[in-house]
């Protein structure tokens, strides 16, 4: 084969490789990140009940994967329980919730204002939470009504290991 004829045949293989790269790309949703202070302009909770450090995947409408690091010096494990630190139940569902937050207050077609609880079902909590562990928080999107009604699906792992896990919903307050 000759030398054009070889360049030819490496350009054809370098730009199919290329259409191929760029086709998974398109069919790969785009991962986004936010930063505490990003979290920050999107959800209106502050100090001590903001419970999102990070957010380490978003896709739009769908799902949001958040980071709680927990640590010793938060104010509910002065009484829970002195001795053996355990992260209250009720606060990993409400850093669930706050990682649903996420999306719903970014989604266009949903009223703005305040979502709060409305229920919870199937919750389960499967392993304590302590001070030094990682919670990864991760809320999909079960369905949306009327732009006032959300409903997620959360599970709250450390480790690889569920520590939480259930639906959630949601109503805007009027």
């Amino acid at each position: 084969m000759s030398t054009s004829q070889e360049t030819t045949t490496d350009l054809t293989a370098t730009t199919k490789e290329s259409q191929t790269q760029q086709n998974q790309d398109t069919a790969t949703p785009k991962v986004n990140t936010l930063s505490v202070e990003e979290i920050y302009r999107i959800l209106p909770h502050r100090y001590p009940f903001a419970l999102v450090d990070r957010i380490i995947e978003y896709i739009p409408k769908e799902k949001a994967v958040g980071i709680k690091n927990v640590t010793f010096n938060e104010p509910h494990f002065q009484g829970h329980f002195p001795g053996r630190p355990i992260m209250p139940g009720v606060l990993i569902m409400e850093a669930l919730a706050q990682v649903a937050g996420i999306i719903f207050a970014q989604m266009e077609d949903i009223q703005k204002g305040l979502f709060v609880f409305a229920a919870m079902d199937k919750v389960r909590f499967r392993r304590p939470v302590i001070p030094g562990d990682q919670l990864i928080l991760t809320a999909k999107v079960l369905s949306l009504k009327s732009g006032k009604f959300g409903k997620i699906q959360g599970i709250a792992e450390v480790d690889g290991q569920k520590a939480a896990e259930g639906d959630l919903m949601f109503s805007m307050m009027d």
